[in-house]
């Protein structure tokens, strides 16, 4: 008998929560759409990988929610602010979601009623106040210069069996062997960046076998520093079908962290992965992207 008790406890207190509690409003959120700010399309090719949303409502957060999702809200009444913000997997880890802050939030005014749903199609926009450099690959000077230690280089593409709507003509192929096996490459713009902790943003789509390993050189007069960043990472194509991901990577750390550099590059580096006599990277629409 001692034993039954504390069992016929829990289901008296669960009993007497769900009699206790209100009936909730349910709120139900597509994946997000991201669209153009109409100021002549600065923004480049539209791509995102916009994986949750932080929900707030009447100004109280409510949680942060992997994007579609149905959640139940404790909340009614007339009128009610659901405002949403686009979330970003913050250099590709899971772990560290992050409010993308390049994006405006969505926000709905809306009658939140006991046990109906509140549907909700969310689309954002970059504000128009964002700064853009792109690399698309379409014109016939890639943007993208080899290291003299690298043995692969670079080469602008249209491969009709993995192009996609947002690869525009063509995108940046690498393709790794046993001869040329290592690629070091940067960007050959030298961006102007804001420091003093404002936030700066890589963003990459890719479609990679090999990994590689993204990099932030500080320039001060002659003097560079590498800083290596983050890595994305290959797909083996012999376990799974290679597919277009996207990726935001945070430069704002290294950016404010070389208070006396005057110019900075993107820099990447990948090697041909052990046990394979080729890998293939692909990548495309990479922007530096900061207030």
């Amino acid at each position: 008998m001692k034993t039954l008790l504390p069992f016929i406890g829990s289901l008296l207190l669960l009993s007497s929560c769900v009699k206790n509690n209100p009936a909730p409003v349910w709120l139900s959120v597509s994946e997000w759409q991201l669209e153009s700010n109409g100021l002549g399309s600065p923004e480049g090719e539209l791509t995102e990988n916009l994986s949750d949303a932080w929900v707030y409502v009447d100004n109280q957060f409510v949680g942060i929610f992997e994007v579609p999702f149905k959640i139940p809200l404790l909340v009614n009444g007339s009128n009610k602010s659901v405002r949403i913000y686009p979330t970003i997997k913050n250099n590709g880890i899971s772990a560290t979601k992050k409010i993308y802050p390049f994006l405006e939030p969505f926000e709905v005014f809306a009658d939140l009623v006991q046990n109906d749903t509140l549907h909700l199609d969310p689309t954002t926009r970059y504000y128009q106040q964002v700064d853009f450099t792109i690399w698309d690959f379409e014109s016939a000077d890639s943007g993208i210069e080899e290291s003299p230690s690298s043995s692969a280089a670079l080469v602008m593409v249209s491969d009709p069996s993995i192009i996609q709507p947002f690869n525009g003509g063509q995108f940046a192929r690498v393709v790794l062997d046993e001869t040329n096996s290592n690629w070091i490459a940067s960007t050959n713009f030298e961006h102007v960046l804001p420091k003093g902790g404002a936030e700066v943003y890589l963003e990459v789509d890719y479609h990679t076998e090999a990994d590689v390993v993204t990099g932030v050189l500080a320039i001060d007069g002659t003097e560079v520093t590498q800083n290596p960043n983050v890595q994305f990472n290959g797909q083996d194509p012999d376990s799974v079908t290679v597919e277009w991901k996207k990726i935001y990577i945070d430069m704002t750390t290294i950016v404010s962290g070389s208070p006396t550099a005057d110019f900075f590059r993107n820099s990447f580096e990948a090697i041909l992965p052990s046990g394979k006599t080729q890998a293939i990277i692909n990548i495309d629409n990479i922007k530096v992207v900061h207030f």
